[in-house]
């Protein structure tokens, strides 16, 4: 049953994912729940707009892990990636760069791989570890659960798509669409700033 329940979800995020270049931000029906462009404005400081992610989950190399991780540093970048999404592969050697550029106190970055989810083959984990080491995307990596798309990706129409997380676990900005090193340092430094 757990299995089948991956496997629709897979399903769900693959098919809204198809056109990524294509997809259309909905407007929300809580504006207090979803990103605002505004998050950043000079002078203000960052409300976040949602309860606290909660999710377990298993990295790459089979380690189990939970929202726990938040607890570690001031600021959790939360990159959701495919296999088949060249943005998203384009963009993982400077997001491979920043996870090292940060004390871990202060950063730290996590990948979703949103279409190899937990229980997939070897065939689908060895290319996803293949994609990972040629990218040089040297940070955790986790592989789609149930509590991780219940929690955070459900409505995820886009890859890539990136949750900055406060240290509870609240999300305080959301980016859809890849970028260059330079752009994603200066908006974690600026969120670092506000924190």
């Amino acid at each position: 049953m757990k299995h089948k329940s991956i496997s629709l979800i897979l399903t769900c995020i693959l098919l809204s994912a198809a056109f990524p270049g294509c997809a259309k931000k909905q407007e929300p029906e809580n504006p207090s729940e979803t990103a605002s462009s505004s998050s950043s404005e000079e002078g203000s400081k960052l409300q976040p707009f949602s309860p606290p992610v909660s999710f377990e989950a298993v990295t790459l190399e089979g380690d189990s892990i939970t929202s726990d991780i938040f607890s570690e540093s001031r600021l959790t970048m939360i990159n959701v990636w495919a296999t088949y999404c060249n943005p998203c592969l384009n963009e993982m050697p400077g997001l491979g760069e920043l996870a090292s550029d940060y004390a871990p106190e202060d950063f730290c970055l996590i990948g979703i791989i949103s279409d190899v989810p937990e229980g997939s083959g070897q065939q689908e984990l060895d290319q996803a570890k293949e994609l990972v080491e040629a990218t040089g995307a040297d940070y955790t990596h986790l592989l789609l659960s149930e509590s991780l798309y219940n929690s955070l990706l459900a409505d995820v129409s886009a890859v890539p798509t990136t949750f900055f997380a406060d240290k509870d676990g609240k999300i305080l900005d959301i980016v859809i669409g890849a970028m260059e090193k330079d752009a994603w340092k200066e908006k974690i430094d600026a969120l670092l700033e506000e924190l």
